[in-house]
């Protein structure tokens, strides 16, 4: 993807999620993540959900539902593209301060703008926040990770 491609999907998706955040908390939901990209079959808009106890069906069906009629008001794509909505899966993406909190004690794999130590990917038990770092278990030695050093975060198995 172009620069300039890449730069009007990032915006759109921005749009989308300024009205799709506060619309999905009202349904007791929390959106993780909304993906915008050309498929080998066409654009897909992925949302990916989640609630403390975890997502069903039926949410995901209620929430697909209410997104889509909210994106058919809002007209912001002009082209045809499929709507997904599902669960983030076992290994959900981290990507708010409030989700390292939410997962200390799980197992996550946790890549980083620059190396630590000659290190660049890390695997470790979450040990929570100290001020805006997370605090990350491996190897028997917590680890102090700047939230603006971490690339991409995920749990694992």
């Amino acid at each position: 993807m172009d620069g300039q491609v890449e730069g009007a999907t990032d915006r759109l998706v921005t749009a989308i999620a300024a009205f799709a955040e506060p619309l999905l908390a009202d349904m007791g939901l929390e959106l993780v993540e909304i993906q915008y990209r050309r498929e080998g079959h066409g654009w897909m808009l992925r949302f990916f959900i989640d609630r403390e106890d975890g997502v069903g069906i039926d949410d995901c069906a209620k929430a697909s539902r209410e997104i889509g009629a909210r994106l058919e008001v809002e007209d912001l794509i002009d082209h045809a593209y499929t709507l997904e909505v599902s669960s983030p899966g076992l290994e959900r993406p981290l990507k708010k301060e409030t989700d390292f909190a939410r997962f200390t004690g799980r197992l996550a794999r946790i890549k980083l703008r620059e190396p630590l130590a000659g290190q660049r990917v890390l695997i470790g038990t979450l040990r929570g926040l100290a001020g805006a770092a997370v605090l990350l278990e491996t190897e028997g030695e917590i680890v102090s990770l700047e939230m603006n050093n971490i690339a991409k975060a995920r749990l694992t198995l």
